[in-house]
């Protein structure tokens, strides 16, 4: 095995190591009940936290995972030739550092993999730092798990000169790290003339939201490049506020839109990215071996380490817990993560819902509404209040994973609504698919034909995976036209799935979007409708152009101009 594979090996269990937690699990019978503690030692001196007996199952498991890890990478250390164990160990031979800090030929290896891999847009924002003039501030790259945070250091290393490289420096942040010890090593680095450090998983110091003024305060400001990543981005959002002010640079990886999955990982395809789209794992292509959102389970997994886990050790960072707010009561009854999952499935359910009832399935329909009500119901074990439900879509608006479009009326312009988007298409429709699945276990569906149920689960998934391309849509031509106004316009009868309005030159343009390849007069009645276009006109400015966005070559028809989705969503920047 080459020796760049076995660091590159190493890195990654090392990495994965310092997310779980370390020591171990204790029992004490007091006063005839059971009760349970995470045992740790700090500092020579042994710490016991009390765990609820619920959450006893996922520690122990997670405590195993670590010294799994831990063996493995000690296995593939032995496997290093002595000159290498040497150079891995620097710390031991001179035990100058106090965290796990990389450079020179250590980190070269660490980051050779990535030279082969594509780059993401963002890392302009990244480039434009790391050379551009010296400041006072920080950068501060963060986003949910596999979004490409640790890809994205990696090959800005690549990037510098061979005597730039020499100025670098990455630190790994460990759970038993402290701002101190970081402290320490920074200014061992700053004596020795590094210029560049990269801080990744910096949110795991508990003092970081507080001390986080000294990266910029003391480092930046003496002309350090200094880089902070990490997945607890509801941290990084609060230190912003609180601490760095206008001291930091934000760089979000959170949102990975169409033009990136494809150019980036190498696939193509609106329904690949409707499938898996969300973050930069897919099968064998580029980056990890497997994709979080192959099935409703890994969704879960998903939704419980990099979304809810992110939220609670943020809040619980913040202020020592000052932050939790009115979530405070869940938090200490054991409930966060659960009902950060409701939340999620709500959202879901919604969506579902109102994908069934635009369906003409009548045979099924109230059955399968029937279905996704007892779901629904049955989810809700535990009630949750409109005020926990208000805050915790809040911090899923500022973790990029939900956002919002307009919904508009026309004649009654006083009549508006909000269309919750998920951002990561993959998790949405793995929950869907799963919604699917348990709602066709029905009585009255069972009763029908294999054909029939096979056509109405096709019609079902075809119409939610239309549904989503039209959100994708909106989503990504609001991002991409921050100057313009994009929503989606409703009337009595029908409605034009979406509207871009320039207000500054008060004109519109108006699409249909359709999950299909074909080209059919009734995709674009509502676009010849003289009733709404004439209302349209008067409401938002002269209509300049007419489209249909669909899954089939560009064309003109009467007027109306096709765009193939895939060409379109490439064409946004």
């Amino acid at each position: 095995m080459l020796i760049e594979n076995i660091y590159n090996q190493i890195a990654e269990i090392e990495r994965e190591i310092a997310v779980l937690p370390e020591g171990s699990i204790t029992k004490k019978k007091i006063r005839g009940k059971d009760y349970y503690y995470h045992r740790i030692t700090r500092d020579g001196k042994r710490i016991e936290n009390y765990v609820s007996f619920e959450q006893v199952p996922d520690l122990k498991e997670k405590i195993e995972k670590r010294k799994a890890l831990e063996k493995k990478l000690r296995e593939l250390k032995r496997m290093l030739p002595k000159e290498e164990k040497g150079s891995d160990r620097i710390a031991e031979k001179e035990p100058e550092f106090k965290t796990n800090v990389r450079t020179g030929r250590q980190l070269e290896s660490q980051i050779a993999i990535t030279r082969r891999y594509k780059k993401r847009d963002c890392i302009r924002v990244l480039r434009d730092y790391i050379f551009g003039p010296a400041q006072d501030r920080v950068l501060i790259l963060y986003g949910l798990r596999r979004t490409g945070k640790t890809t994205m250091i990696r090959q800005i290393l690549t990037e510098l000169s061979p005597e730039e490289f020499k100025k670098a420096a990455f630190i790994q942040v460990t759970t038993g790290d402290s701002l101190a010890d970081v402290d320490t090593d920074l200014r061992l680095l700053e004596r020795n003339g590094f210029r560049y450090v990269f801080i990744d998983e910096v949110t795991l110091l508990e003092d970081f939201i507080e001390g986080a003024a000294l990266f910029s305060d003391i480092y930046a400001s003496s002309g350090m490049k200094i880089v902070l990543s990490g997945t607890d981005s509801l941290g990084f959002a609060f230190t912003r506020e609180e601490q760095l002010y206008d001291r930091c640079i934000l760089l979000h990886t959170t949102f990975i839109p169409y033009r990136e999955f494809e150019e980036v990982l190498g696939v193509k395809g609106i329904d690949e990215y409707i499938r898996y789209g969300g973050t930069m794992s897919l099968g064998g292509i580029n980056y990890n071996a497997d994709t979080p959102f192959s099935d409703a389970k890994h969704a879960e997994e998903y939704i419980d380490t990099a979304i809810a886990k992110n939220i609670q050790h943020s809040l619980k960072a913040y202020q020592y817990g000052g932050h939790f707010r009115l979530l405070l009561d869940l938090y200490e009854r054991g409930e966060f993560t659960n009902v950060i999952n409701r939340v999620v499935e709500n959202i879901n359910h919604s969506f579902t819902k109102s994908v069934i009832e635009h369906l003409n399935l009548d045979e099924v329909t109230s059955g399968i509404m029937r279905m996704l009500d007892i779901l629904n119901k049955k989810d809700q074990s535990m009630q949750i209040e409109e005020d926990h439900m208000i805050q915790i879509r809040e911090y899923l608006t500022m973790l990029d994973l939900i956002m919002e479009i307009d919904l508009e009326s026309l004649p009654e312009v006083s009549k508006k609504g909000k269309l919750t988007v998920i951002t990561q298409p993959g998790l949405r429709y793995a929950k869907a698919e799963a919604i699917m699945e348990s709602i066709l276990l029905d009585e009255q569906f069972q009763e029908l034909s294999a054909r029939d149920r096979k056509r109405i689960l096709d019609r079902l998934l075809s119409e939610i995976r239309g549904r989503m391309m039209e959100e994708i849509i909106l989503l990504e031509t609001r991002l991409a036209s921050p100057d313009k106004k994009v929503f989606k316009l409703q009337f009595p009868i029908g409605e034009f799935d979406m509207v871009v309005c320039d207000t500054r030159e008060l004109t519109c343009r108006i699409y249909e979007v359709k999950y299909s390849k074909e080209q059919v007069a009734e995709q674009f009645r509502h676009l010849n409708d003289d009733e709404k276009c004439s209302m349209t006109s008067h409401r938002y400015g002269d209509i300049v152009g007419k489209y249909v966005i669909y899954r089939g070559e560009p064309a003109e028809c009467g007027g109306i101009r096709y765009l193939n989705v895939e060409d379109y969503l490439k064409s946004l920047k």
